[in-house]
């Protein structure tokens, strides 16, 4: 239209909150055609966030990174591969290497752009670094989630390869056409699905929080429910695609010793905005708790993620959900306990029933959840229990084989320097 706007915005980062104003002045041609617009930022000013404020960026950044995360890599202390999981078709690769170099260096099996130190460096100079990896044309960033309290990474790394680009659809069409059956939702068509859900989700809340600019509370809300019906969409696929998987007679865990406190910690942390929402209270185990079992840790931070879910969503608003460690002989235990209406006899054995849903019609989940989980923990030579009460909540109890812990490796915190 020819007009001269102005518009205020704010963007929030890691460490600041910053504040300007954009001008924007259309451009035209001798005819008085329009030709495009020039931008000016102006009055640019910032202040340092609070630590309450930083914490709660910092945690939406890794939630954004989780679900956009194409690569999914476990690390040990020392940075080498636990174990892998890539859901990107060019990323087979990579898998087959990662999968081959088990006990190595993850940095062995990619190429650092423009980065010629020993490696692994420490982990925060490689966080949001730009890598190459063989037989993918993307170029990819790492996340890198360390893990342990209170020393960051002293229990390992959580690392995320993302892309900016999606790979091409014919790349999932090549990976489906190669298998001698079938396709399967969860095994063939899921990562083609999950890709572009995972942007739509990333993109709703980044509009949601308004980490993007300021913007009208009715668009916030519009924002809030893309994302919700985004992740009850994923959430659907998710468990599709688990059913395949732990259905397959080759279904195999990885087995590693991991601090089930840290994944309890982590699990609250994830779903603490959900239980602020509906004015629930998470406990989990205090910092310095430890509990040490053998599992996978991505398979045991899924079971609780979904008993933590669950709790949160079948308690009354003003209740507590509480996260308690314990072990009984050679099994270390996690429990979730929460304060809800709780299961008579005949619901506790069908609770872990395939597609059961104890006629809760309405709350979004698949049924599928807690029968996945079962199984999970049955093939970690653990298994996942409950115990309740009609009108005196339900407490679900994840066992896993115990462990004494880590073995403490002298050379783990004399990390290589840039």
């Amino acid at each position: 239209m020819g007009l001269r706007l102005a518009r205020g915005f704010e963007a929030l980062g890691h460490q600041e909150r910053i504040s300007a104003w954009v001008e924007i002045e259309p451009l035209l041609d001798a005819d008085r055609h329009p030709a495009g617009c020039e931008l000016g930022i102006v009055n640019w000013n910032s202040e340092p966030l609070s630590a309450e404020e930083s914490a709660e960026a910092l945690e939406l950044q890794r939630e954004i990174s989780r679900n956009l995360a194409e690569a999914i890599i476990r690390l040990d202390p020392k940075q080498n591969v636990l174990s892998a999981q890539c859901t990107a078709p060019d990323l087979a690769k990579l898998q087959a290497k990662l999968a081959g170099g088990v006990g190595k260096p993850w940095t062995d099996q990619v190429e650092l752009e423009g980065n010629s130190h020993q490696q692994p460096m420490h982990w925060r100079l490689l966080d949001g670094a730009q890598l190459t990896v063989e037989g993918s044309d993307r170029v990819w960033s790492t996340h890198i989630e360390p893990l342990g309290h209170p020393d960051p990474g002293s229990t390992g790394f959580a690392l995320h390869l993302l892309s900016d680009t999606a790979p091409a659809l014919d790349e999932y069409a090549a990976g489906t056409a190669a298998s001698d059956s079938a396709p399967a939702l969860g095994k063939d068509l899921s990562p083609a699905l999950r890709d572009p859900i995972n942007r739509i989700i990333a993109n709703a809340e980044t509009i949601r929080t308004k980490l993007a600019g300021p913007l009208a509370k009715e668009y916030t809300d519009y924002a809030a429910d893309i994302a919700s019906a985004g992740q009850h969409l994923l959430a659907l696929i998710d468990d599709l695609s688990d059913l395949d998987a732990v259905e397959a007679e080759d279904f195999d865990i990885a087995r590693e010793v991991i601090d089930l406190a840290e994944v309890a910690r982590q699990s609250c942390n994830i779903l603490n905005g959900r239980a602020k929402e509906k004015g629930i209270t998470l406990v989990p185990p205090a910092k310095g708790e430890a509990e040490y079992g053998i599992g996978e840790f991505r398979r045991v931070l899924q079971i609780l993620i979904n008993l933590v879910n669950n709790a949160i969503r079948y308690s009354p608003e003003g209740s507590q959900v509480w996260v308690r460690l314990d072990d009984l002989g050679e099994q270390a235990m996690i429990t979730v306990a929460d304060q809800g209406h709780g299961l008579d006899s005949e619901q506790q054995a069908k609770v872990f029933e395939k597609f059961e849903r104890l006629g809760r019609s309405g709350d979004g989940g698949s049924g599928l959840g807690l029968y996945i989980s079962r199984k999970i923990a049955r093939a970690m030579d653990g298994d996942l229990t409950v115990e309740s009460a009609k009108g005196q909540g339900a407490r679900f109890t994840l066992s896993v084989p115990a462990s004494a812990g880590p073995k403490p490796d002298p050379a783990s915190t004399d990390e290589s320097s840039p």
